[in-house]
């Protein structure tokens, strides 16, 4: 829609160099306007447009290496119930051992109702780094370099984040709005032994005890999905089940010798069932 980001929109109409526009609606001798997507069917635009632009044409780009306090993956989960279990059993907020992060980047969940997928087959990845449809080479070679980034960045902290649903609650992005907002307030703080614990399902790390905004304490059942009446632990487990399972089949196509040991290990944490207790440990080996 025009006049949405009026930057973004002056650099493609008069661009100072060459762009790619992909799924745009392009005219021969007329300006590419953003807001003007091809149609996937009558009446319906594509969902998926993209342009490419130099790094040099955006004002004011940071060129110099910047520190990275948080970084944060941030998952599309659908609703979860009892009646119907779903991988959305995570809570507002998860710390992830750099291990289990490292392992979150390979797997990357396209995840629920996300608009740049026009395919209805569930769970799916979006390959490494969420950039391996876009990459060349092999898939192996990105998570080494990945891993490697990892730990050579040992002060960065790593979160996951739902958004769309938490259990059976449709919260869109608020929740990761909130959670990202509250991290920012804490900056370099350190959590408590009180107000984290290893999540029930080992995957999402360590779920949030307590979690407490502008005075306003979250309620427990965003913290820990598995509190939900509607889900309950029968329901968590059977989509902890179903993530778990996802996660051992995508994982086996970079469990090959090409990759370094210490990614075979934490790979092999994976689809022996490790605790949250063994990705720690795999972290503070590997930094």
């Amino acid at each position: 829609q025009y006049g949405i980001n009026p930057d973004l929109e002056g650099i493609c109409v008069d661009p100072p160099d060459p762009l790619i526009f992909l799924n745009l609606r392009g005219v021969p001798d007329a300006t590419c306007l953003i807001w003007e997507h091809t149609e996937d069917a009558p009446g319906k635009p594509c969902s998926n447009p993209r342009v490419i632009l130099p790094r040099e044409t955006i004002p004011h780009i940071v060129r110099e290496p910047v520190m990275v306090d948080v970084r944060s993956f941030g998952v599309r989960t659908p609703p979860c119930t009892m009646d119907a279990p779903s991988y959305g059993i995570l809570g507002m907020l998860h710390m992830l051992p750099p291990a289990l992060a490292w392992i979150w980047r390979l797997v990357a969940p396209r995840g629920y109702g996300n608009p740049s997928i026009i395919s209805d087959d569930g769970l799916a990845s979006e390959g490494v780094g969420s950039f391996w449809p876009f990459a060349t080479g092999l898939r192996v070679d990105y998570a080494e370099l990945m891993l490697e980034q990892m730990k050579a960045a040992s002060a960065t902290r790593y979160v996951l984040m739902p958004n769309q649903h938490i259990g059976a609650w449709k919260v869109g992005f608020n929740a990761q709005w909130l959670a990202r907002e509250y991290l920012a307030r804490r900056g370099g703080a350190q959590f408590r032994p009180e107000q984290i614990a290893p999540a029930r399902c080992a995957l999402l790390g360590h779920a949030m005890q307590s979690m407490q905004i502008e005075g306003y304490r979250i309620p427990n059942w965003f913290l820990k999905t598995e509190t939900q009446p509607e889900i309950g632990l029968e329901g968590y487990d059977a989509g902890a089940a179903e993530l778990t399972e996802f996660f051992k089949q995508e994982l086996s196509i970079y469990n090959t010798e090409k990759l370094s040991e210490n990614g075979r290990r934490i790979i092999q944490c994976c689809l022996d069932d490790g605790t949250v207790d063994d990705y720690e440990t795999l972290s503070s080996a590997m930094m």
